[in-house]
Formats: C-alpha cells, sequence, structure tokens
C-alpha cells in the first residue's frame, strides 16, 4: 500500500507538471492542526521559475491537487503567500493508522559498532550512554529493514594495559598469579580501575616506571603473538582480563543489551599492521622512526599509525577493526558511535583509509556525541580518577525513585535512565539529573511507561476493544492525527540516527492522549467501541515507539 504522504506527494508533483511543464521537488510538512494535515511550498520554489506571485500558483495547484486526490483529501487551501493546506478525508486519516515505517534498510547488511569497553579500566557512565544511544539507533536501523549485527570493540592491547599491568605487578609484589585469588569478585573492577589510575599517574611522573611501562607494553602484545597462556605474567594477563570480560557481560545483562560480538584489539591488530605498512609511500610516510599519516594535506592532524617501537597504535587498530568486520559481515553499512573526543580521530581515520579502501569508508557513518555530566558539569576521566562508575549511574537512579515513595524495578529504573539519554539530541554533553528522570509528571521515561499502562487499563475496563473506526469526531481526529505520524517520525529518526526525534514525538503523543481522555468520554459512551479501537492503537503506538528506545511498556504501574 502506497503511503498517503508519498501518494500526495506525487499527486502534487504531477499537477506541477502538468499546468507547468517544471518536475518541481515536492516536501511535505505538518502544519498546526487548524491549517490541515499536510502543507508545502512548492508554489514558492516555482515563483521564480515561471515569473508569477507564489499565491497564484498554488490557487492554480489547489484546484488540480483537489480534482487529483478527490477521494483522500477533503481540503485544499491557501495561505499566506502562497503555502498550501491539504486536510485529509476521514476515511484516508484512517487508513494511515495502518502505515507502516519505510523498509529503507531492506536487504541490506548493517554494523552497529558502539559500547567499546576496554579491559584493565573500569565501566563508567559514559560506557551507559553509548550502549544505551548504540541500541536505540540499532533498533530504529532494524525497524528500517536492516539486517543489523551489534558489536563492540576494545583495547585488550596498548599502553593502558601496560600501566594496569604495571601497578597489578607492584600491588601482588611481582608475578604472582596466585595472589588473584585474594581479590574478592565484587571488588575486580574497582581494583582494576585503581591499578590503572596508579599506573598512568606514575608513568607522566617517574621516568623508571614509564620505562618498565612501556617494556610491559610490549610484553602484552608479545604474549598474544606467541599465544603464551601459561607464564605467570600471561596467567596475570589473561585473569585480569577475564575480569573485565565477565563485568561487561553483567553490565549488558543489567542494561538489557545484547551484544553480539566483541572484538579485541588484539585480534585486529595484526590486520591494521599490515595493511598500513602496504602502503607506506602512498598513503603513509616515515617520521623520526615512526609511520605517519600527514593529515596536514587535507587540513587535518597528522596522526602515528605505528609508533617507533613498530607497534600499531590505536590508529592502525582501527583499520584492522573495519577490515575484520567487513571480513566477519560483508555489510553495506557500518555506523560506529563513540564520544565527540574521537570525533577527529576517526576523521583522519577515514580519510587515510580513503586512498586505499574507498568502498568500506563510503559505507561507514560514524556517529560522535557529548560526554555524561551529572551536577556541576564535572567531566568524567578514568584517566585522572574522577570517572563515575556505571553502576552508580542506576543507583542514583534507584535512590530518586525510592525518595519519590515508589518501589524502584528494573523496568522504571531502566526507562527512567533511557530516556533521559535518548531524549537530547547526539552531540552534546548531557547532564542526567536522577530525580527529573523519575518524574511522573514530566518528560520522562515513567512518565510514558505510566501513559501506556493508564491506555492499557482503559481498555481492561471493556471488552470491545475490537470496535472499528469509521469516521471522526473533532476529538478523536485529533488523536488519530497524531498517531499517523509515527511512521513518519520513525523514518525521520532512522534516516539521521536521531533516536531524540522518537522521544519527542511519543511525550507529544502522550500528551494528545490525555487531552482527548479529559474531553471525551470513552467507556459507557456510544462510541465506545471506536473510541477504544483508538486507544487500542494509542497504545500500540507508544509501545512500538518504546521499544525502539529499549524501554519496557508495563501494563501495570
Amino acid at each position: 500500500m502506497i503511503k498517503m504522504r508519498q501518494k500526495i506527494s506525487q499527486e502534487v508533483f504531477a499537477a506541477c507538471n502538468e499546468l507547468f511543464g517544471i518536475e518541481a521537488g515536492v516536501e511535505l510538512t505538518r502544519p498546526e492542526e487548524q491549517f490541515g494535515d499536510y502543507a508545502t511550498n512548492v508554489a514558492l520554489q516555482l515563483a521564480k521559475q515561471l515569473g508569477k506571485p507564489p499565491r497564484e500558483i498554488a490557487e492554480e495547484l489547489a484546484v488540480k491537487t483537489r480534482e487529483k486526490l478527490a477521494g483522500e483529501v477533503s481540503e485544499v487551501s491557501v495561505a499566506g503567500p502562497g503555502f498550501m493546506n491539504l486536510k485529509l478525508t476521514d476515511e484516508a486519516l484512517i487508513e494511515t493508522l495502518e502505515t507502516e515505517p519505510e523498509q529503507s534498510l531492506s536487504g541490506k547488511t548493517v554494523v552497529a559498532e558502539y559500547s567499546d569497553p576496554n579491559p584493565f579500566k573500569m565501566l563508567h557512565a559514559g560506557h551507559v550512554y553509548t550502549t544505551i544511544v548504540g541500541d536505540a539507533i540499532a533498533n530504529l536501523m532494524e525497524a528500517s529493514g536492516g539486517e543489523v549485527h551489534r558489536v563492540n570493540y576494545g583495547g585488550d592491547v596498548g599502553l593502558h594495559v601496560g600501566k594496569t599491568m604495571w601497578a597489578v605487578l607492584e600491588r601482588l609484589g611481582g608475578e604472582n598469579p596466585t595472589k588473584l585469588d585474594g581479590v574478592e569478585p565484587q571488588e575486580r573492577s574497582a581494583w582494576l580501575a585503581a591499578a590503572y589510575v596508579k599506573g598512568n599517574n606514575v608513568y607522566e611522573t617517574d621516568e623508571t616506571a614509564k620505562k618498565n611501562i612501556t617494556e610491559l607494553n610490549k610484553r602484552v602484545y608479545q604474549l598474544h603473538a606467541d599465544d603464551d597462556h601459561d607464564s605467570d605474567f600471561a596467567k596475570i594477563y589473561w585473569t585480569c582480563r577475564q575480569w573485565s570480560y565477565e563485568a561487561f557481560d553483567a553490565f549488558y545483562e543489567r542494561l538489557g543489551a545484547n551484544m553480539e560480538k566483541y572484538y579485541p584489539e588484539s585480534k585486529v591488530a595484526g590486520l591494521g599492521l599490515e595493511a598500513v605498512k602496504k602502503h607506506i609511500g602512498d598513503v603513509f610516510t616515515e617520521s623520526d622512526g615512526a609511520i605517519v599519516f600527514d593529515g596536514e594535506k587535507y587540513n587535518l592532524h597528522t596522526r602515528v599509525f605505528i609508533n617507533s617501537q613498530g607497534l600499531p597504535t590505536y590508529e592502525a587498530k582501527e583499520v584492522g577493526l573495519m577490515i575484520k568486520k567487513k571480513e566477519d559481515y560483508n555489510f553495506d553499512k557500518s555506523v560506529i558511535i563513540t564520544a565527540n573526543e574521537q570525533e577527529q580521530y576517526m576523521v583522519v581515520v577515514l580519510k587515510a583509509m580513503e586512498h586505499f579502501l574507498p568502498d568500506l569508508v563510503e559505507a561507514t557513518t560514524h556517529i560522535p556525541h557529548g560526554m555524561v555530566r551529572l551536577a556541576g558539569g564535572v567531566k568524567m576521566s578514568s584517566r585522572l580518577g574522577n570517572i563515575i562508575p556505571a553502576d552508580t549511574v542506576i543507583d542514583l537512579t534507584i535512590e530518586a525513585i525510592t525518595a519519590a515513595d515508589r518501589p524502584p524495578n528494573n523496568e522504571t529504573v531502566l526507562g527512567a535512565i533511557k530516556y533521559a539519554f535518548l531524549k537530547n539530541r547526539l552531540g552534546g554533553d548531557l547532564i542526567f539529573d536522577p530525580d527529573e528522570s523519575v518524574s511522573l509528571e514530566g518528560n520522562s521515561g515513567p512518565y510514558l511507561q505510566y501513559a501506556h499502562a493508564r491506555a492499557r487499563s482503559i481498555l481492561a475496563k471493556a471488552s470491545a476493544a475490537d470496535g472499528q473506526i469509521v469516521e471522526l469526531q473533532p476529538g478523536e481526529r485529533t488523536l488519530a492525527r497524531k498517531i499517523s505520524e509515527y511512521p513518519e517520525i520513525v523514518d525521520k529518526a532512522a534516516a539521521e540516527l536521531m533516536p531524540h526525534h522518537v522521544c519527542t514525538y511519543l511525550y507529544e503523543l502522550a500528551q494528545s492522549f490525555n487531552r482527548f481522555y479529559e474531553n471525551n468520554r470513552v467507556i459507557g459512551d456510544e462510541r465506545q467501541a471506536a473510541r477504544l479501537a483508538l486507544v487500542a492503537k494509542y497504545a500500540d503506538t507508544l509501545k512500538g515507539g518504546l521499544q525502539l528506545l529499549g524501554i519496557a511498556s508495563p501494563d501495570k504501574m
């Protein structure tokens, strides 16, 4: 079934061609309800070409459009300097309630990479944010018909590992793996995080320690090359890495996230090293013993891809990761979601790869997001040790719900956090206010969950929820009109990879329903069957939108 929006656009396009011999680009917008259901400024676009006043053009178009859309449009009017407004018939509006989102990614394979926690460091609020955002974007791409694979990536090799291993060995009094048995499971994440902070501090202040950390970094790479699991050093490394992985699994289970694959840097570093070396001379150049990409030629930063010790940097590993993801999934589209601080780094990596893997770069979209902050705007940093642990975000939300005299449960806790993180446009920093996130009166996840439960409660009071909507009274029409916007909003959010569009719509939808319910009796009214059918459609739409955001929609609260 052709979408109503698409049909209107096509017929206005045809009217322009028939009247003026011009193939105009017809864009439809949603005006305020008193003006109609759709509007277009195509007449203003044509005015210069035709040398006529836009309102005169709009008047001609309105006559032709009424003829072409007589069965779908009840009214076509002209407003202002030449805007054309169209009002759907009740039958056409009711038909739009069954419209599904555009399947623009049908038959396409998509790899969504996000979360990207590093072993040997603590999970923090930033990981909560990027995981929630990544899940929602993956959901949107699935709603568009894509076969989406959710993966993440983390540094099990690299300087940060060397820093942590230095501090671990110091704490163990040498390479004594049996002493790790004394670290309780609930303490392991914080234990490793403290080790990283200590190792990072001495790296920056103690030259002897810095040299030792550099050597430990090389040893970690070597144990991977040798597949060493038996030396005491290797036993300490593999045990600590496993502690990190177990923490990741518990974290994703708590958030309700399902990651298909975890790519450790150790598995892609070799691929990246090989690819960079293959293009020394034509893409990369040697500089002070290192291999670099001269980004200044493109008004970018020059970055090191292989350091003077011959080890791949983050940049080279990123090259290897992209190659590996392509090998594993042969994707049509790759989406990478990271914090803003990696934006320039990714620009340089992609610019370098344009020279030898242009198709892969063309299929890749990098989405940066801001940092998560609490009151005071303090930036979190695992390097400095002033991070907000991931569990703290959840614990603060539980405290806020408890303080509001409501029993906290996993559905409402996660609903509050996810919605608070998703309702803001990606890009800027996010201020997370636990008290605001749990409110039942404001623009929050629990408010929308309550709205859904309220609709289900109404439906449970009567057995005639399977009625049909044939024609619409004014209040019913307003709600139906808002419901009909849902597939368009999903299309927009999926096209832009911006989940906040769904959040804004769901909040407006719930408000629209509240106004409808205050002014239109449902149970016991002569229009009960039709109105219950409309309530059911509203509830289903609200549930579908919450599912896209990864938020549960309980029937009772």
